[in-house]
């Protein structure tokens, strides 16, 4: 569809560093709104991986209609081409049902991807290099892909940690393939402005707070198995080298259940690297123009008085109150 007609098109974003409660915010929104949700989590999509991605589960979408989460098995790859056509296969019954779709999570990439309708397909085509990258790093170790990067792409190796081998090796193919840095490309395509009539919102709250967050709630997935999750993974011949089970919290026990470590030290492992994570993730959506930032603790965490803020952009926006037809125009 072309950018023109997807202008006329409404979406909702709701973003956030991990653990800072954008779920319990969402539902409260797509009730209110009679919206849709879409995940932007790049670990919710696989199934079976419950636990270590925080999964929302049946119950506790409390009936309302969830899209992107298992559409894949673990050991098939997400990349942002298939991200894409999952969320706009979603979009299309969410526009002919007459809601609005609202995006969450915290994969700003895959956001920025679908927000700006940025086509990925032609550099998807080319897996030569890809596959030579992916030899290297088996056979080298991780680090030398980031060394890679930090040659050609300086702001790229700052962003992304060494042990995400995935997007490593995105932003390396990207600059072999087109010789241009894919920051630089992430730059300009953010200048383009969204595709969508979009109101962009970034739930955040203070360090402190979001630390502890992260610490709680890792140790509650260890508590409510998060090791039998990953060794039953293990048991139906996931492993290291898969793209899924590079995410965080499972490539960690991994690494626990072969004997590299103590259980302690993949558990302290997790949480120091989802701390790292939460600040890439406020680095990239500080980038991002038009964000509207909902600091919790400027609310006192008074989370109605968060949602009557949504509300009220919304309405401000003429967002809320209009019939989506088929065609995305108002009727």
């Amino acid at each position: 569809m072309q950018t023109e007609q997807l202008k006329q098109r409404p979406m909702v974003i709701l973003a956030g560093p991990t653990a800072v409660g954008k779920t319990k915010l969402s539902l409260a929104l797509a009730k209110a709104i009679e919206g849709e949700i879409i995940s932007a989590d790049s670990m919710q999509v696989y199934k079976y991986m419950n636990i270590g991605s925080a999964k929302i589960t049946k119950e506790q979408m409390q009936g309302i209609p969830h899209h992107s989460i298992e559409g894949l098995e673990p050991w098939e790859d997400l990349n942002v081409v298939t991200f894409e056509k999952m969320c706009k296969d979603a979009l299309e019954g969410i526009y002919d049902r007459g809601h609005i779709p609202i995006v969450t999570g915290g994969t700003a990439f895959y956001i920025q991807a679908l927000l700006r309708d940025i086509d990925f397909t032609e550099n998807e085509e080319n897996t030569e290099y890809r596959r030579f990258l992916e030899t290297l790093s088996e056979e080298k170790g991780a680090a030398v892909l980031h060394d890679m990067l930090a040659e050609v792409d300086p702001v790229s190796a700052e962003a992304i940690h060494e042990n995400n081998r995935k997007r490593v090796i995105r932003a390396l193919e990207f600059y072999h393939l087109t010789g241009q840095p894919i920051s630089a490309h992430n730059e300009e395509e953010r200048k383009k402005g969204a595709a969508y009539d979009a109101c962009y919102f970034v739930l955040n709250d203070v360090r402190e707070r979001l630390y502890q967050g992260i610490e709680m709630r890792v140790d509650e997935m260890v508590q409510n198995g998060l090791v039998d999750e990953v060794k039953a993974l293990k048991e139906m011949g996931c492993h290291r080298g898969q793209v899924a089970m590079q995410g965080l919290g499972y490539k960690e026990i991994l690494s626990y259940l072969d004997g590299e470590c103590s259980l302690e030290e993949a558990v302290a492992t997790v949480k120091k690297e989802t701390r790292h994570f939460a600040k890439r993730q406020l680095t990239w959506f500080r980038r991002e123009e038009d964000v509207i930032w909902l600091n919790k603790d400027e609310f006192n965490y008074d989370e109605e008085a968060i949602l009557e803020v949504m509300l009220g952009e919304l309405k401000n926006r003429g967002m809320i109150g209009k019939d989506i037809g088929k065609n995305g125009n108002s009727i």
